[in-house]
């Protein structure tokens, strides 16, 4: 340790003079702090040119300056102009940090209107990424700023969750508008999505309004239902009268008119799939070329893609001709036949190792099944004890259940024998020998449901896993309880879908109609149903 004190004898004084100034020299060099508090302030406007908020602007450049290095991320896609340009701006700098933000306008604006360019989440200081939300810059061509505005919320109208960030317009209600308007031209005021859930339009005028949200996926400002999911509110809403409502815009597909939307394609020998947009109902499909009495065929829908199965046999041609029709609805098309072999039998399980006890035993097929012979299928439980069992063949003739009462704790074979099935084009399968097993009850949860305040039936009750996934579900025409047994453990949702015309599913919406979509609700706690566990739930539906 050292000390400055005074030294009583002046001989020592040229030394105490040298390191004294060693020490002051030590005492004054400067280095850079370490620590502090890390630096979440988001960048400030600091001027802009024109000014914000000026009237009667007539420029076709704006400049926005920061109070520190700010740089832009994603702003072709954030950035939003309400009421949208006809031309895109031009912004600089991008890529390269600056403290000004330069805007070329390559459109002429519209008289007595108020602009707004909202930045979304594009602007970012350059050092630690903080976003400055959000960030919002008006003029006005004409006397005033509009100032009047409309917030409100928005969801998916069947899933729980969305990750689709939606545009929410406004299109004026005028002597001029039309429902077409919303495929045609672009709207009259865009909003902002604040985030998961919220969204607001400000700066808007007084008048009357259709309210609508697009999953814009061509970012063009216009419904293209082929893409873009929708919403629209079911009545015109009155600003400034309406502008203290809080509107909830739910987003969903709708059903595309019907047609063909592809080439057929040729997948095998004898296989052909006809894809298709829209509802199926009625669709058929007739071979119109010369055929031969041996002659066969089969259409069947995929259960889940839109496309029609065409299968045929006995026909040796290098081309067939179709015909396409639904209703009014008809077309003729060439396919060409390259496929020299028909692709061979191939059965499947659709059951690995444990079938559970609310499960059914299935096999699955390649090709269309057409006969089951069931004395060439050999089912027996680990005491070597033939099971007594039923088949029913799916509509879509590719899989087999079987249904057979089930013992617990048991151990199965299965064999199907060489011309235990027979398909289409009258090829047997080779031998399939498949093992499973069944657990205990105690292995399984059991929930009980009860709801509560429901505000209409029927409808239909979901179970599903916290992944989405739907494990079971009821149909109530009147209040009783739901019971779900034989449960793999897991964490469950329950999904309620309000039935309105009683058709055993949910049915999506339509603008066109005025028609929402069937209203979902999700009660909002997760059931945790563990094995050996009753639950009993009561659900206050709000």
């Amino acid at each position: 340790m050292f000390i400055c004190g005074k030294f009583q004898s002046m001989n020592y004084r040229g030394i105490v003079l040298f390191i004294l100034l060693t020490i002051v020299v030590g005492c004054a060099r400067r280095g850079r702090p370490e620590g502090g508090p890390e630096d979440f302030d988001k960048p400030i406007m600091v001027k802009a040119d024109p000014e914000f908020e000026s009237l009667h602007f007539s420029d076709d450049e704006i400049k926005i300056y920061f109070d520190e290095f700010i740089k832009l991320k994603d702003v072709n896609t954030q950035l939003i102009v309400s009421p949208p340009l006809k031309y895109p701006i031009v912004i600089t700098p991008l890529g390269t940090p600056s403290k000004r933000i330069t805007i070329i306008l390559t459109d002429t604006l519209q008289e007595n209107t108020t602009y707004t360019f909202n930045f979304g989440q594009s602007i970012i200081d350059n050092t630690r990424g903080n976003i400055l939300d959000n960030f919002k810059y008006v003029i006005s061509t004409g006397d005033y700023i509009d100032s009047l505005q409309v917030i409100g919320t928005f969801k998916d109208a069947f899933e729980l969750e969305t990750d689709k960030v939606p545009t929410v317009m406004l299109y004026e209600v005028n002597e001029g508008f039309n429902d077409s308007i919303i495929y045609k031209e672009k709207p009259m005021y865009v909003g902002a999505v604040l985030d998961s859930v919220n969204w607001d339009i400000t700066n808007i005028r007084a008048g009357k309004y259709l309210l609508i949200a697009l999953n814009d996926v061509s970012k063009n400002y216009k419904f293209n239902p082929k893409e873009d999911q929708i919403s629209f509110y079911s009545k015109y809403i009155d600003v400034p009268t309406d502008s203290n409502a809080t509107y909830e815009l739910l987003l969903f597909n709708e059903i595309l008119p019907f047609r063909t939307s592809s080439r057929p394609e040729e997948v095998s020998k004898g296989h052909i799939m006809f894809p298709f947009e829209g509802d199926p109902i009625d669709f058929k499909i007739e071979a119109i070329s010369e055929t031969s009495n041996e002659f066969k065929s089969l259409s069947i829908f995929d259960k889940e893609s839109d496309t029609l199965h065409y299968w045929f046999n006995n026909y040796e041609q290098d081309s067939i001709l179709f015909y396409m029709y639904k209703k009014e609805v008809y077309d003729t098309v060439k396919v060409r036949l390259r496929s020299k072999e028909i692709d061979s039998l191939r059965l499947s399980s659709l059951t690995r190792g444990t079938l559970d006890l609310r499960d059914t035993f299935k096999i699955k097929s390649n090709a269309p099944i057409s006969i089951i012979d069931t004395s060439k299928i050999v089912f027996i439980n680990k005491d070597s004890v033939k099971v007594s069992y039923d088949v029913i063949l799916s509509p879509y003739m590719d899989e087999i259940a079987f249904n057979f009462e089930k013992e617990y704790d048991n151990k199965y074979q299965m064999e199907l024998l060489p011309g235990a099935i027979t398909d289409f084009y009258n090829i047997i399968n080779d031998t399939l020998h498949v093992g499973f097993s069944t657990k205990r009850p105690s292995n399984y949860a059991y929930i009980k449901l009860t709801l509560n305040n429901i505000k209409s039936y029927p409808v239909i009750v979901h179970l599903i896993s916290d992944r989405g996934i739907l494990v079971a579900n009821d149909y109530l025409v009147e209040p009783r309880e739901i019971i779900f047994e034989n449960l793999v453990p897991s964490r469950f949702m329950v999904r309620i879908i309000y039935d309105t015309n009683e058709n055993k599913k949910w049915d999506t919406g339509n603008f066109l109609q005025r028609l929402q979509a069937e209203e979902v609700y999700y009660y909002k706690d997760i059931i945790n149903a563990k094995a050996n566990w009753e639950v009993i739930q009561p659900l206050p539906v709000d």
